[in-house]
């Protein structure tokens, strides 16, 4: 498929387009198509793959293989039946060195699939036949695919029950709904970790995630910070704001820009940027606002921050079940499927 041309106004007009390469479904049966005749052989799984790429718009190969299967070829496999059967759309867009992995947004069926589970009309999820397409062309896409990087890298599984697990994530789009007259983060999530001493009584990491591409100025990021002091008081509760970025410079400016305005907020704040990390996500990527404090894991910040208490998401009556959060990690059913 050849390149779009850019735009000359909207979405897409201050950056240079690249293609998109969509993988070809072929002409379905319409026993393919229609959600009726696929309750047979969609799984739990099946349907809370659609629901998650519907809450965080776009899921790479990887990044559901990471949470949701137990090997990429396994993935590979199983998102290819959801394509052909239009549950899934997908596309792969073009880079400068090698090739990127698939990615893949919402189909016509998995809109009417998740309508149907949550008892309204299509249109209730603002899905439209050019929404891949958008998605694929939006100057954002790296930024999104950042963020669900991260997250589903804690999301996904760990060798040690002791490191902690991911128990909620909210997106950005879920974010907005719930408090955009003060807030509107990237993500907010959860991060537990068993206690070694009550096992009934784990701790926990309610934190709002900011991920730095260092196309903002410093200004802007530290104008975020009021919003946050403001949210902590009128709902009397105190996560930690963790922010991320890409560089280890980027990570030193924003210490020294934010350090002053956070205590004086009485803000919990760390930071960390992509030379910190390691391909262990529970390993010491992050360092707390202060000048003596060294990098250490979520379940250290846990530690270092006993004061912390979670944002309400309790249900109100504004709330359906398109709103409603979805677990990071897919059910279990007896099969494994």
């Amino acid at each position: 498929m050849p390149a779009l041309p850019r735009p000359a106004s909207g979405p897409g007009s201050r950056y240079t387009a690249r293609a998109a390469l969509t993988r070809p479904r072929p002409t379905p049966a319409r026993q393919r198509t229609d959600p009726a005749a696929l309750t047979r052989s969609l799984t739990a799984r099946d349907l809370w793959i659609t629901a998650m790429v519907h809450e965080h718009r776009v899921l790479t190969t990887p990044q559901i293989a990471r949470i949701a299967f137990t090997s990429q070829r396994s993935a590979q496999r199983r998102l290819r039946v959801l394509h052909h059967h239009a549950v899934l759309d997908s596309f792969r867009p073009l880079t400068q060195h090698g090739s990127a992995p698939e990615h893949y947004t919402l189909g016509p069926t998995g809109v009417s699939v998740i309508a149907a589970h949550a008892g309204c009309e299509p249109a209730a999820l603002g899905w439209r036949p050019t929404t891949t397409g958008r998605i694929a062309y939006s100057p954002s896409l790296g930024h999104d695919i950042g963020v669900n990087e991260l997250l589903t890298h804690l999301a996904a599984p760990t060798p040690n029950a002791t490191h902690g697990r991911l128990t909620l994530w909210l997106s950005e789009r879920s974010c907005a709904r719930r408090w955009d007259d003060m807030i509107r983060p990237d993500a907010y999530a959860h991060w537990h970790t068993p206690s070694t001493t009550d096992a009934d009584n784990p701790g926990l990491l309610p934190f709002f995630l900011e991920y730095d591409t260092g196309s903002q100025p410093l200004p802007r990021v530290e104008a975020k910070l009021a919003g946050y002091a403001a949210f902590t008081t009128s709902t009397n509760t105190r996560p930690a704001l963790l922010i991320h970025t890409r560089t280890a410079s980027r990570d030193r400016a924003l210490r020294h820009r934010l350090a002053q305005p956070a205590r004086d907020l009485g803000l919990y704040v760390a930071t960390s940027s992509a030379d910190f990390t390691t391909h262990t996500p529970w390993g010491p990527w992050w360092a707390p606002l202060h000048p003596a404090a060294c990098r250490t894991t979520l379940t250290g910040l846990t530690t270092h921050w006993p004061n912390l208490t979670p944002a309400s998401i309790d249900p109100t009556d504004a709330d359906t079940a398109l709103t409603l959060p979805i677990p990071p990690r897919p059910p279990t059913t007896p099969d494994g499927r």
